[in-house]
């Protein structure tokens, strides 16, 4: 007998309903810096659509919209990028590759695998076929067990509206750099969201931790925050790849207040991890729900500094 779905509290805040669908947004690059361009969906997924803001708030079409003042470039935020440093500094996360050799428990799968040099747990079956073919044995022709973890692939949404300003989005900037950065050799994908959302990097797309991290900074602070849509955005990316070990990752203060129940959104993500703004306003109750939801765990960040533990623990999970 199916299970009946357990009835949802009401939210915090009630959602402004948006007048359009909202707009899926590309980062692009121009004279005077970053900018937003439209078209940032690729076939099957959510098309960009003019509009996409509540009533009432700026008129942001998916036009060219410069994410820079005129002029030159802006300086990079070099408070921004010493916080970088340091939470990369602080970041252990395990790579997705061959484990500690020898080692019997812990994750990833147990396979038989030639002997390199590391592992002593000779599978005896295999290492005898091996043999039986092979007069003169090589180390390779011994074979071994060891755990190997699949790579991940990984999609972050970081929430750049309104509510987000000032230190709020240098921090979370300074974390997706920092990721950019660790995860180098897993396929990553970052959006930036408000009532809209900006494809910042491209599954698989490699880009300097740096450089990122100055393109997210010259996104302004707009709008009211969808959360809803970057958890479609991220369903969509996700679903286009096989690996095992999908991720979302969460970095909002998940003050939602337009678009529809984001719940839902996060229930149909293989996995959704929050790290939870709480230096200002937040709405905490939707983000356990949001992370309950999502297969996955809430962090509240109160500084920069809780930014590694919190990524360490849930990438260890």
């Amino acid at each position: 007998m199916p299970a009946v779905a357990q009835a949802r509290r009401p939210l915090t805040r009630k959602p402004k309903q948006l007048g359009q669908e909202p707009a899926l947004l590309q980062l692009g690059r121009g004279l005077g810096g970053a900018v937003l361009l439209p078209g940032g969906g690729r076939p099957g997924q959510i098309p960009a659509r003019g509009g996409g803001s509540a009533p009432g708030e700026t008129a942001e079409r998916a036009e060219l919209i410069s994410a820079a003042p005129e002029g030159p470039p802006a300086p990079p935020d070099l408070e921004a990028r010493r916080i970088l440093r340091q939470i990369a500094r602080s970041l252990a996360i395990r790579r997705p590759t061959r484990a500690v050799p020898g080692r019997r428990r812990g994750p990833g799968t147990l396979q038989s695998l030639p002997y390199r040099g590391g592992s002593d747990d000779v599978d005896l079956d295999r290492t005898i076929e091996m043999l039986a073919e092979r007069p003169v044995p090589e180390d390779t022709d011994i074979i071994v067990r060891e755990r190997t973890r699949t790579r991940r692939c990984v999609v972050l949404a970081v929430d750049v509206s309104g509510s987000m300003r000032g230190e709020r989005i240098r921090n979370a900037a300074a974390t997706v750099g920092a990721l950019a950065a660790v995860l180098r050799d897993d396929p990553l994908a970052v959006l930036a969201f408000w009532s809209d959302a900006a494809m910042v990097l491209r599954l698989g797309v490699r880009v300097e931790p740096l450089r990122l991290l100055d393109d997210l900074l010259a996104i302004p602070a707009r709008g009211l925050t969808n959360v809803a849509f970057p958890l479609e955005v991220a369903r969509r990316e996700l679903a286009a790849v096989t690996h095992p070990d999908r991720r979302v990752l969460l970095l909002t203060d998940a003050v939602h207040n337009a678009g529809p129940d984001p719940r839902a959104a996060a229930a149909a993500l293989p996995r959704l991890d929050v790290l939870l703004d709480v230096t200002g306003e937040h709405d905490l109750p939707l983000g356990q729900e949001l992370a309950a939801a999502g297969h996955g765990r809430l962090y509240r960040i109160a500084s920069h500094r809780d930014v590694a533990p919190a990524l360490v623990r849930a990438f260890s999970a």
